[in-house]
């Protein structure tokens, strides 16, 4: 478990992280989103003891993490994929790992077969693609098997196999009681992965509560508009006021209702395949929710 109790980083007088309090429990899949900026890097580094607080504590299974003996049994991070040296051979690199944390030299073998690298255990970290090197970064965090692990930005430089892949592990390492504690800034992975999320905004908490919660606070409950014509339908509904955006030959519509779509189709003769009205998405919550925490909002097209 990680527990953050009014955790607060300061940069000089700029707030990095401000009164933030919440908890991350076993068993489950939590995901840390947040806006550019927000402070979720900061938070990750200072629960693992890179950063010392300037207020406020956090602790990880009950304790500051520095005071675990060895670290890597209690937590396992992937904080930045290109951490590694990269003359070093994949396997060394993890075999320096399991040497200082006291980790049987067994475990540098399974986890690699684990992320699928085996075959890639003499190469130099140097010659690996954004994508292995992220296999190489999730190896090192399950190498002391522990209880907890954070990963940021685990998603990086991955193909839609690799994108599965650490889906379906992240659900198997929360199914055995573990605490698995996660930031993105993909939407579409957290709403299939997430099953509790800790959202926060310039440094600050703004939910924490199950993605179902989350996603259903928001109010922009839009419409699916499937048509032969869509650009036609486009340039009606936006001429009507509502807000049009193309999703996969589906227009997502949002200020106007069902109805109203289907009246302005009708008195234009442009046939519909679909019109569905449909609840917010994780996305669209969460661009609601954090639109006042937005560090460099991009100006609106006139």
């Amino acid at each position: 478990m990680i527990e953050a109790n009014e955790l607060t980083k300061r940069y000089g007088r700029t707030p990095a992280v401000e009164g933030l309090s919440f908890t991350v429990r076993p068993g489950r899949v939590t995901g840390f989103l947040g806006p550019n900026g927000a402070g979720k890097s900061t938070t990750l580094r200072m629960i693992l003891g890179l950063h010392e607080p300037t207020g406020g504590t956090v602790t990880v299974g009950g304790r500051p993490f520095r005071d675990h003996p060895r670290g890597l049994r209690q937590a396992g991070a992937l904080l930045d994929a290109g951490d590694a040296h990269g003359g070093r051979r994949a396997r060394a690199h993890l075999a320096v790992l399991a040497r200082s944390n006291g980790i049987p030299r067994r475990r540098v073998e399974a986890v690699l077969e684990q992320v699928g690298l085996a075959g890639a255990a003499r190469r130099r970290i140097g010659g690996f693609s954004l994508g292995m090197r992220q296999r190489l970064g999730i190896a090192a965090a399950l190498l002391g098997d522990p209880p907890v692990l954070l990963f940021d930005e685990p998603l990086n430089g991955l193909d839609p196999e690799g994108v599965a892949w650490v889906r379906g592990l992240f659900r198997e390492l929360a199914a055995e009681g573990r605490t698995v504690f996660v930031s993105s800034h993909l939407m579409s992975e957290m709403e299939h992965t997430a099953d509790e999320l800790i959202v926060i905004g310039r440094g600050e908490l703004i939910a924490a509560e199950s993605l179902r919660e989350f996603a259903a606070r928001g109010t922009r409950r839009g419409v699916a508009v499937r048509t032969p014509d869509p650009h036609g339908l486009e340039a009606l509904l936006t001429a009507e006021g509502a807000a049009v955006r193309p999703e996969d030959g589906v227009l997502g519509v949002t200020g106007l209702t069902a109805e109203q779509i289907g009246g302005i189709a009708c008195r234009h003769g442009i046939p519909l395949s679909e019109l569905t009205p449909r609840q917010p998405s994780l996305e669209d919550a969460f661009m609601e929710l954090t639109a006042g925490s937005v560090e460099y909002p991009a100006e609106e097209s006139r």
